[in-house]
């Protein structure tokens, strides 16, 4: 008799999916890199101005926890600062958390410096952040565009470690497109004067052609103590850029305390709802 109970029990029993959440595989036209894009929309009719949409690098690892998070939020904009948004995650064909294909696709030029891991194993191959930008700007955004109400003036990227690197390097090359840009714990160190090259650029594009973006930099209070010293140098970013605020950029420097680096990411992803979706962030 127990023994069928436990039969039955197993039979009921279903994998757990996320509400109105749907994935599907991409090939980038001009590599053929695959990706896996996960895209969850919220419940009911969108704004006649389209629902925001959050970009959201490594999405095999974090689409979950920013989909809950806005979904519990965004029940009560009025009280909690968060209104419904679609969500795109930006994933690769594997069940682990992380892909090796990331360095290639985050970093704007490879490390010379850093070649090996920790272990000894050589690291993957580098640099290709201009082709991974254009297969968002040019596919996947018309893509999303085309399948859902979203409103083109609202939209958001938010990328951690190496994808914060990249966060920078696309509002520093690309200013306008995104209106928000959400940067963790960057791996600022990775090709750091080369980013200062581009911010240098950014800065003086910005004198001619003011723009409308706001950038959050995140770090656990933890990374201060890191030998790449990502914290400080993020934190001398967002002050260089806060002479532009009459031109239309806002950098906030956030340290969350007591977290480390990946510890940082669910808190992180609370204050970017907010930063982002901001009912009053028209």
């Amino acid at each position: 008799m127990r023994r069928d109970i436990a039969a039955l029990d197993q039979l009921s029993r279903r994998q757990v999916s996320i509400p109105r959440a749907e994935q599907w595989t991409m090939r980038s036209r001009a590599e053929n890199r695959a990706y896996r894009i996960m895209v969850a929309q919220p419940e009911g009719d969108p704004p006649p101005s389209g629902y925001p949409v959050i970009y959201l690098l490594d999405g095999n690892s974090v689409f979950g926890t920013m989909v809950e998070a806005l979904r519990l939020q965004s029940r009560r904009p009025d009280k909690t600062g968060v209104s419904p948004a679609v969500i795109v995650g930006i994933g690769y064909e594997t069940e682990a958390s992380y892909s090796p294909d990331r360095f290639y696709d985050y970093t704007p030029l490879p490390n010379t410096e850093l070649t090996h891991r920790s272990d000894g194993a050589r690291l993957p191959e580098q640099g290709g952040a201009a082709a991974f930008f254009q297969f968002i700007e040019a596919e996947l955004k018309p893509q999303i565009a085309g399948e859902f109400r979203i409103d083109p003036s609202r939209q958001t990227i938010f990328g951690h470690s190496l994808g914060g690197l990249f966060v920078l390097y696309a509002l520093f090359t690309k200013p306008g497109a995104f209106r928000h840009y959400i940067a963790g714990s960057p791996s600022i160190h990775w090709n750091k004067e080369y980013l200062l090259e581009q911010e240098r650029i950014f800065a003086a594009r910005v004198q001619e052609k003011p723009v409308s973006v706001r950038l959050l930099l995140g770090f656990g209070e933890q990374e201060k103590s890191h030998v790449s010293r990502n914290a400080e140098s993020a934190r001398e970013l967002a002050e260089r850029l806060s002479s532009l605020t009459e031109l239309g950029v806002c950098a906030v420097y956030k340290e969350f305390e007591d977290e480390g680096h990946v510890s940082v990411l669910p808190i992180l992803i609370s204050r970017a709802l907010r930063f982002a979706l901001h009912p009053e962030q028209q």
